[in-house]
């Protein structure tokens, strides 16, 4: 594989990394980054990009098991956390966040692979999902009642849950929503992001595994450094953005980062019609 090839890889991670965990989109970054720049289709296939895409997420998800590796284990009760109450946040909170997206994530996957990934279905998710952000950050709470994971029921885990489906969309952004959604029913931003880093660990892991054993016959064994690099990358760059972004979430909120999407879609409005 030749370098060039290696640097697209290289740079794939480093967009991915960046944006998985601020509410921008990664898939819909790394669509418009690919499509309209590297092509990396062009060498890995059809199926094998897309999965490329989807298979690097697991960098970035080993990155939220670096920083949150306490929390991740306190749900299957290996590690006790200091302080905390006694109607704790617990696996059963994840597992039911995850549900809904899991259930229609596998009834459609097949449909979103083969029509939602191209840049205008991007643009239509980042200025959709831009518009729920800001209608959060307007109309949430002024003062949360939810300011810890162990403040979060069950009822909102799930609810939060069903908002989550709205990523399937690319482009409108799974973390994004699921701030959002969290925001709107009475989590505080930073504990919102929280529990949308944790809940993604089995929904990438999950969507990853998937798309990897289904389009395995795809995938070149000449293409194995593409994916290391993509995935090395992915990982260093997400723990980056991790530690950046919950520190910057409860300072700006989520409408700067609505303004950027907005501000991108236009950009590619404009583009496409050039």
């Amino acid at each position: 594989m030749e370098w060039i090839e290696l640097l697209k890889a290289l740079i794939l991670g480093f967009v991915e990394g960046m944006t998985e965990f601020a509410p921008v989109s990664s898939t819909g970054h790394m669509i418009i980054v690919d499509d309209m720049w590297l092509q990396t289709k062009e060498f890995l296939g059809s199926g094998s990009a897309n999965t490329f895409k989807i298979v690097i997420q697991l960098g970035s998800i080993l990155a939220v098991v670096f920083v949150m590796w306490k929390r991740l284990l306190s749900l299957v009760g290996l590690y006790k956390i200091e302080g905390q109450k006694k109607t704790r946040f617990n696996l059963g909170h994840v597992i039911i966040g995850i549900i809904p997206a899991g259930i229609f994530g596998v009834l459609f996957e097949d449909f979103i692979d083969e029509n939602l990934f191209s840049i205008k279905t991007v643009i239509v998710g980042l200025i959709i999902g831009a518009i729920f952000m800001i209608i959060a950050d307007k109309f949430g709470p002024k003062k949360p009642a939810i300011t810890t994971l162990d403040d979060i029921s069950y009822s909102k885990a799930l609810k939060i849950g069903f908002i989550q489906c709205l990523s399937l969309w690319p482009g409108f952004s799974r973390s994004g929503s699921t701030i959002s959604g969290g925001v709107l029913l009475g989590l505080d931003h930073k504990t919102a992001a929280d529990f949308t880093f944790i809940m993604a660990v089995p929904i990438m892991a999950g969507a990853s595994g998937l798309s990897l054993v289904k389009n395995w016959d795809q995938i070149n064994a000449d293409h194995f450094w593409f994916y290391v690099v993509g995935f090395v990358s992915a990982f260093v760059f997400a723990l980056i953005s991790i530690k950046f972004f919950l520190k910057l979430i409860s300072k700006v909120k989520l409408t700067p980062f609505a303004i950027y999407r907005i501000v991108l879609a236009l950009i590619l409005i404009i583009v496409l019609a050039v």
